[in-house]
Parts: structure tokens; sequence; C-alpha cells
């Protein structure tokens, strides 16, 4: 894999939608998800999440672990490598979860990626390289 090959991350949010067709942000995550053809990158962590909000050992679950095996959805590690700075994240952000930091720390790893979140409360206030605001990838709200 080469960097530049890393050009979308997704959070917890969009894939929970996807995967729910009751999602509030459903339309907007299958829209999303088909117009863009390219895989979708994310960590461990937003995985495990997205299972657990989609109901663990549910259908949707597997289903987000279809995708990931097709590759559709490709996995980063992060807290191997990436642990002293999340840890710095976490501390400088109280509300920042490892799902989300991981994220953070992987547009920092990759600077030219696109993170596709519905968390319009976290991360827009999120920094980067200390102060540069993430290039995020959401829906419209009006």
């Amino acid at each position: 894999m080469k960097d530049s090959d890393v050009r979308y991350l997704v959070d917890t949010g969009p894939l929970v939608a996807a995967f729910n067709r009751a999602d509030v942000w459903h339309e907007w995550a299958e829209f999303t998800f088909l117009t863009i053809e390219e895989p979708f990158w994310t960590s461990e962590a937003v995985i495990t999440e997205t299972a657990w909000n989609l109901g663990e050992n549910s259908v949707a679950a597997r289903e987000v672990l279809g995708a990931v095996g097709q590759g559709v959805i490709r996995i980063l590690p992060v807290v191997a490598s990436g642990a002293p700075r999340l840890a710095e994240l976490m501390a400088k952000y109280q509300r920042m979860d490892v799902c989300d930091g991981s994220l953070v720390v992987f547009s920092e790893k990759f600077p030219l990626v696109k993170i596709l979140t519905v968390d319009f409360r976290d991360f827009p206030v999120y920094r980067r390289f200390g102060n540069e605001a993430l290039p995020l990838l959401m829906p419209d709200r009006s």
C-alpha cells in the first residue's frame, strides 16, 4: 500500500448508517459509498464500535465484516504505531475516544484524505498537526 492509496477514512456513523436502513443518515451514506468507487479505510476500533452499534452479532454487523473481507473497507493499524500520538490527542480533547482519535492520527499520516463522518459535534472541533481543521465529508444538515 502506498500513502496515496488512502484517500477516504470512514468513521463509525457512516458505516452504521450504510448498513442500517432505519438510520437517519442511511440515504446519504449509501449514496456516498456508491458514488466513491474507492476503498474506504478505517481502524479496527471503528469496525468494533460499528458492529456494537449495529447489534454485535447481527446480520448488519456480519455484512460490515463481509465488506472488510471483500476489501471495500480496509483496516489500518493505529494502536501499535500511533499510541503515543493517540494518547496526546485524547488528553487534549476530553470527549475524544479511540475511534475518533484513530482517524485524526491517520489524517496526520495521510494528509490528503477526507474523513467521512456524521459527528457534527466533535469532528469539526478536532485539529490535526496542532491547529489544522480536518478535511471532512459530511451530510448537509439543512
